[in-house]
């Protein structure tokens, strides 16, 4: 499937640095929140970390359709400033707000 590389649907060659870095993201917000979440709703280690291991597929396969199943090819050439500064911005508000949505059931 990917001794050429990963292709898209189309069959184009895509850059695969950004999958490979939404994944990293995920798996490390996911196994650090899901155990402490896990215990305390009462879980035990063992269903916390098999709850976070199935969030991090679901985040995974939702990060491979978004990145590597409808990503434009190389040969497409960059997006134009505009929208990657407003995809930038987006991204950085939504892990934000993320970030402060995890650690406030903490703090109650």
């Amino acid at each position: 499937m990917w001794r050429n590389g990963p292709r898209n649907r189309r069959g184009d060659p895509i850059d695969p640095v950004p999958f490979l870095v939404s994944l990293g993201l995920v798996f490390m917000l996911v196994f650090s929140f899901g155990p402490i979440y896990g215990f305390s709703y009462g879980l035990s280690l063992a269903w916390s970390l098999a709850a976070s291991t199935v969030a991090f597929c679901l985040l995974g396969a939702v990060a491979y359709a978004q990145f590597v199943r409808s990503a434009p090819s190389v040969d497409a050439g960059p997006l134009p400033p505009g929208p990657r500064f407003e995809r930038l911005l987006y991204a950085a508000l939504a892990f934000g707000i993320v970030l402060g949505a995890l650690t406030v059931p903490l703090v109650v």
